[in-house]
């Protein structure tokens, strides 16, 4: 049976440790009763190993093996790259 792979899209909210940034992932959540949504968010530290990310950035990251005792997710790569990517493909 395959594992699954998790990834998430979030924003860097600190890239000051050498080779770990902490990016804030916001997700959508409806109050049962009322059916209101409201916002969660949770903070992961991301192993990244290239240091071109910068505060404010919209990066892409997947869960990995421990690292260390707060991480276990590791840097794909910034949303922006991505889209880009992806408009020159089509053209």
């Amino acid at each position: 049976m395959a594992k699954i792979d998790r990834r998430f899209v979030g924003t860097v909210i600190s890239d000051k440790m050498r080779k770990t940034i902490i990016v804030k992932v916001d997700r959508k959540k409806m109050y049962p009763k009322y059916g209101k949504y409201f916002i969660v968010s949770k903070k992961y530290h991301v192993h990244c190993e290239d240091q071109n990310v910068k505060k404010g950035d919209k990066v892409i990251f997947k869960e990995c093996r421990p690292l260390s005792k707060t991480k276990r997710w590791t840097f794909l790569q910034n949303e922006e790259t991505e889209k880009h990517r992806n408009k020159e493909t089509r053209e």
